[in-house]
């Protein structure tokens, strides 16, 4: 379990890392957006995220 989990964690650092890596610029467009949404919106989008890779986790097994 400790191995998947630093495997996963990994995966996710790898992923996060590309869109700075390479279009450094749209990611910073990017969190400008969201530097201007309130928290409700901000939750929503969270929300989202966390629902959707628990689908993609789920259906993955």
């Amino acid at each position: 379990m400790k191995d998947s989990l630093l495997t996963a964690l990994g995966l996710v650092l790898i992923i996060e890392g590309l869109l700075p890596l390479l279009m450094p610029q749209a990611w910073r467009d990017t969190f400008q957006r969201l530097i201007v949404l309130k928290d409700g919106q901000l939750r929503f989008i969270g929300l989202i995220s966390v629902l959707g890779g628990f689908l993609l986790t789920m259906f993955s097994r």
